[in-house]
């Protein structure tokens, strides 16, 4: 039995997100439809994130294990031929048995795309969110460093959420502008249902005045979610990289 690690990239907005269910189409259930359809076997698919319906990923990870033998090259390129455009094999390769895509992954890095120009950009529609009022990025970055550190962040978390602690460590985070795009990186050990979701319309009521400048700690020690900003849309949000130990991506085998 081979342990076989993929990284991907996906367009979400066609999806209801990455983990299969019964009431929409999504990337686990096309990725598993492509295997059984290359391999001639059913294989369980375990995805680093579930990620919400409408989130996109630039690099997304994924493990399964199979009794085939054929060549991770060979693997790849017969993916990428039957999976929807919406979705690219980045790689593919042979990992150690005991390697969990979810389990093992140390940290995720999170962006989230504003279009803020007065008018939309038809060429990001349903790829980010579009604002045109002002937004202040060096206020919003300024705001945006209260939330790095080990934090209880109950009041960033939807409800819904079945997960043993709300304590997460942001390792860093940023707000920069690049033209009329404003993205919001922020990368931590973990993140809650909804988390940076709500980070970001925290950020955004605090550039519309509906929350006071330096309320964020507040609201972390609060725990209480009716004192946060609001959900942003799906539409922006990008799981943007996922971190391994280096140990834990490769046996050394790409066959």
């Amino acid at each position: 039995m081979r342990n076989i690690k993929l990284f991907l990239q996906f367009d979400g907005a066609a999806f209801h997100g990455f983990q299969q269910q019964p009431n929409g189409d999504t990337v686990e259930a096309q990725l598993k439809k492509a295997l059984s359809r290359l391999l001639g076997e059913a294989c369980t698919v375990y995805g680093c994130s579930r990620t919400d319906a409408g989130v996109h990923a630039n690099e997304f990870c994924c493990n399964f294990k199979t009794q085939s033998d054929r060549d991770c090259d060979k693997l790849l390129q017969g993916l990428n031929a039957v999976l929807p455009p919406q979705i690219s094999v980045l790689s593919c390769a042979q990992a150690p048995e005991s390697f969990h895509a979810r389990y093992d992954c140390r940290a995720k890095e999170y962006a989230y795309c504003i279009w803020n120009g007065r008018t939309r950009n038809p060429f990001l529609l349903q790829r980010a969110l579009f604002h045109p009022f002002p937004l202040d990025v060096a206020f919003l970055n300024e705001q945006a460093q209260d939330f790095v550190g080990t934090h209880d962040f109950s009041a960033f978390c939807a409800s819904g959420a079945s997960t043993k602690t709300s304590v997460r460590t942001i390792e860093r985070c940023s707000v920069v502008r690049t033209g009329e795009l404003v993205t919001f990186t922020v990368c931590g050990n973990g993140f809650l249902y909804h988390m940076v979701r709500i980070m970001v319309g925290t950020l955004l009521d605090l550039q519309r005045g509906k929350l006071p400048p330096g309320s964020i700690p507040s609201i972390l020690r609060s725990a209480d979610r009716t004192r946060a900003g609001v959900t942003a849309p799906a539409e922006g949000l990008y799981l943007n990289r996922v971190f391994y130990d280096e140990g834990s991506l490769s046996d050394g085998s790409e066959g």
